[in-house]
């Protein structure tokens, strides 16, 4: 009998054939179903072919392990490892869904050795690999059964959890690998504090050896976070739900993450686009100093000194011999009991400055100022030192202080109690200060009663300034919570910037007194508003008193928004205001006193310019970046400067940068991300081409502000100085025109090109023309800013070429100043726009 056979039939059954045998399937898809299994070479890719899933074998290891890495990034990056304590012995096994709709790995004879192990678990669920790394079995209508992102390995990725359930205690762990050839379970794992406080540790075994510090709502206050914290670390507590956790939002498309690294160390890890290399933006710890306890109890460890640990003021080494052979765990003991142990008063602080505050602090959320902080620490025997930190409020401890670092950019001071009789030369120099008081007292007791005096004329002032901050308390208060590092933490709401501090009054005699009647002597500049002096209080505190001239444009109004923003707003990189006085037509703001000035008496004389090295130059630009960060997104108010420039940015004796002037400046509300005035105020040269042609400003205004800062610092030259020998309008024409010629090396300041790093400077270059785009649209926010200066990883977009100079073609110059009563090219505040 006889057989016959078409060409379309056999193909039909080879097909069949194929289609029916998990085993021969390769899948170019991101979902696995129940009838489907992965073995061999075989591999799930998510959709965007950001990672994949398969069997691999890690380094020189012969074991096969279910994993998932970067599709396409070589060597091979794992970030998830499915069966890590049972590997496959050999290439036989396959990774597939079982009958009881779990995710399995078999061995070669069909013998489960890892399981999802999910009770939710159903016969007809599917599992999908995601963009995010994240593998997900689910229900065909989409309910998520199980997700890796809930058992990871050693790798936080964007969008995972690192969460703990306060009422049972159960923690999500990152473990590392136990080499770079064993993923098994390593020494060291990752978690948040199981004692239920707001910072992430690092465990060896079962001993602590790395956290991170509280965070305060924008950061851990332990770390050196650098740009990390603007991408999206967010912290979360359901105080309902009983959980409390960490997230993290990617802010780009740049591939990054966090290891937990076999010898222990956190390591922040970002793709460049260029090399397809990870280059490592945040690591901890770093040295000795960064692990946990290093100096025992009551010691401070401090990596700049020799040897490294000391103990604190009033302590001394439990063991001297043990301390002396570089065995510090033993830590310090007190030389003497506090006072009140023994029934009486003398007790007073030593200041630590600088330091990650030590762990197992209590938080007095009742307490809203540093002081009523002082004073409950203070009036309780128990409280061992105390700590205001901005964004938390007053910790204290009544445990022993363990874990105390300092270090350069630490940002918060302890208070450590000691007995009157520890504080030394401390306690002579306070006697000093009472009776430098005492015999002030009538003096003070004078002004204190001319104030009152005056109190009544600013009563209704002062009701508009509070009833306008509260307006603006409960209308924010009444928005939904943002993605941002504001909002709820462990502490509950937010602390309020400024609450509970009421600003001093001052009255015009007193400062007269305190400047010396306002000589020439004590002048220490002047701009569109007035002049500048430099005074001191009676108690010693040298202050800068900003005296309004009489003819200025500021008015009461301006005079209130100062006073008002400046009052509520708290940063490292914002002067801080420490009074005021209305008396008749005077209107003046005392602040901080900046010894070192304003940038440009730097940045602009030949003399001072010498000692703007690159380093100092790049830090003064970081500092006014996160600053502009504070303003724009991380206070409570979203506020837009409208004034930036080289003369409205002071610096401290460490040269750190703070931005001041805050006369013009604007607050935005819920979504707003542009206003329009009538009235244009600012600096002609640093004002953006939308704010100073049709009165429209944003955050982008301010951006642009900082572009032409970012350029100032670099040539050393104000931003009005090319046009006369340079075949340019401004700056920005000038930098353009070299930039496009591959010259931008030739905008450097010659007094630090052969010292700086060209390709940092170059880069800041590039960032400062990205700033002073036309159209506000194109230009960077200030977090992408942060991003971009912090990391050569991240590949910049080309600027575009800048059409509007405000100093460029006659007929430009002409139109717009026939908009003007008034105004300036130099550093002097102008003017008032027409209304159109």
């Amino acid at each position: 009998m006889g057989f016959n056979f078409s060409y379309p039939s056999i193909i039909f059954s080879y097909l069949l054939i194929f289609s029916s045998s998990p085993s021969l399937f390769s899948y170019a898809t991101d979902t696995l179903t129940p009838d489907q299994s992965i073995s061999g070479e075989q591999t799930l890719k998510s959709a965007g072919d950001i990672f994949e899933l398969g069997f691999f074998s890690p380094g020189n290891s012969k074991y096969r392990y279910v994993g998932i890495w970067y599709q396409s990034v070589s060597p091979r990056s794992v970030v998830w490892v499915g069966n890590r304590e049972a590997p496959l012995k050999n290439s036989s096994g396959n990774f597939t869904i079982g009958s009881d709709g779990n995710l399995l790995v078999l061995d070669g004879g069909g013998s489960i050795i890892w399981s999802s192990n999910s009770s939710a678990a159903s016969n007809n669920s599917t599992a999908q690999l995601l963009d995010s790394g994240n593998l997900v079995l689910q229900l065909g209508h989409g309910t998520v059964l199980w997700e890796s992102f809930n058992h990871p390995t050693d790798t936080f990725l964007p969008g995972m959890k690192l969460s703990l359930d306060t009422k049972t205690g159960e923690r999500q762990i990152f473990t590392s690998w136990k080499s770079p050839d064993d993923p098994s379970a390593g020494n060291y794992s990752l978690s948040l504090d199981p004692l239920g406080s707001a910072q992430v540790f690092m465990w060896e075994g079962t001993v602590p050896r790395w956290r991170s510090g509280q965070w305060n709502g924008q950061v851990f206050t332990g770390t050196t976070m650098r740009f990390l914290y603007i991408y999206g670390f967010k912290f979360v507590n359901d105080l309902n739900q009983g959980i409390m956790y960490f997230t993290f939002t990617q802010f780009n498309s740049s591939l990054l993450r966090f290891v937990l690294q076999w010898d222990g160390v956190e390591n922040s890890t970002i793709l460049v686009g260029e090399t397809q290399e990870w280059e490592t933006v945040w690591a901890e710890p770093t040295n000795e100093c960064e692990i946990y306890g290093k100096c025992g109890i009551y010691g401070v460890c401090n990596n700049g000194d020799t040897p490294i640990c000391s103990c604190l003021k009033g302590f001394e080494p439990r063991s001297s011999e043990e301390w002396s052979k570089g065995n510090w765990s033993g830590g310090c003991v007190r030389r003497t009991l506090l006072d009140c142990q023994l029934n009486r008063s003398g007790d007073g602080f030593f200041r630590v400055a600088g330091v990650k505050v030590p762990d197992r602090s209590q938080w007095a959320s009742t307490v809203l100022t540093e002081a009523a902080c002082e004073a409950a620490c203070l009036n309780n025997c128990s409280c061992k030192a105390y700590s205001f930190v901005s964004g938390i409020g007053c910790m204290i401890w009544a445990h022993d202080l363990i874990d105390i670092y300092q270090y350069p950019e630490g940002d918060n001071d302890l208070y450590v109690k000691l007995p009157g009789s520890e504080l030394g030369t401390d306690s002579k120099r306070w006697k000093i200060i009472v009776t430098v008081s005492t015999l002030g007292g009538f003096f003070l007791i004078t002004c204190i009663f001319l104030g009152w005096k005056y109190n009544k004329r600013i009563k209704d002032w002062l009701k508009m300034g509070r009833k306008k901050h509260d307006l603006l308390h409960n209308m924010l208060s009444k928005r939904e919570a943002r993605p941002d590092f504001s909002g709820p933490s462990e502490y509950g709401e937010e602390v309020q910037e400024g609450k509970g501090a009421e600003l001093p009054l001052h009255t015009f005699e007193c400062i007269s007194i305190a400047t010396d009647n306002f000589s020439e002597s004590n002048k220490l500049g002047e701009g569109g508003f007035g002049h500048v002096y430099k005074g001191m209080l009676p108690g010693g505190q040298e202050i800068a008193v900003k005296r309004l001239s009489r003819s200025s444009g500021q008015g009461l109004e301006e005079f209130k928004n100062e006073v008002i923003l400046i009052a509520k707003l708290q940063h490292r990189n914002l002067v801080r205001l420490l009074g005021y006085c209305i008396q008749g037509e005077e209107k003046i703001l005392i602040y901080e006193y900046m010894p070192n000035g304003s940038l440009d008496a730097f940045l602009f004389r030949p003399v001072k310019q010498a000692l703007l090295d690159w380093i100092t130059r790049f830090k003064i630009i970081e500092g006014i970046a996160r600053g502009l960060l504070y303003l724009h997104r991380d206070s409570r108010l979203r506020i837009v400067h409208r004034d930036l420039k080289a003369s409205n940015i002071l610096l401290d004796e460490d040269m750190n940068p703070k931005i001041s002037d805050f006369g013009m400046a604007r607050i935005f509300g819920g979504d707003q991300n542009q206003a329009n005035t009538n009235r244009v105020v600012g600096t002609l040269g640093y004002m953006s081409p939308e704010y100073a042609m049709e009165g429209l400003f944003s955050v982008k205004s301010d951006v642009y502000s900082f572009g032409i800062l970012v350029l100032e610092i670099v040539t050393g030259r104000r931003n009005n100085s090319f046009h006369h020998t340079e075949n340019s309008q401004n700056i920005v024409g000038y930098a353009w025109q070299l930039w496009n010629e591959d010259k931008a090396v030739e905008l450097i300041d010659p007094s630090i090109r052969s010292s700086c790093s060209i390709r940092q400077v170059i880069r800041c270059i590039h960032i400062g023309l990205l700033c002073v785009q036309d159209r506000a649209n194109d230009r960077p926010d200030i977090p992408t800013i942060i991003l971009m200066m912090a990391s050569q990883a991240i590949t910049l977009p080309m600027p575009k070429q800048p059409t509007y100079t405000f100093e460029g073609s006659p007929h430009e110059s002409d139109s717009m100043a026939n908009k003007y009563e008034s105004f300036s090219t130099s550093d002097v505040t102008i003017t008032m726009l027409h209304g159109r």
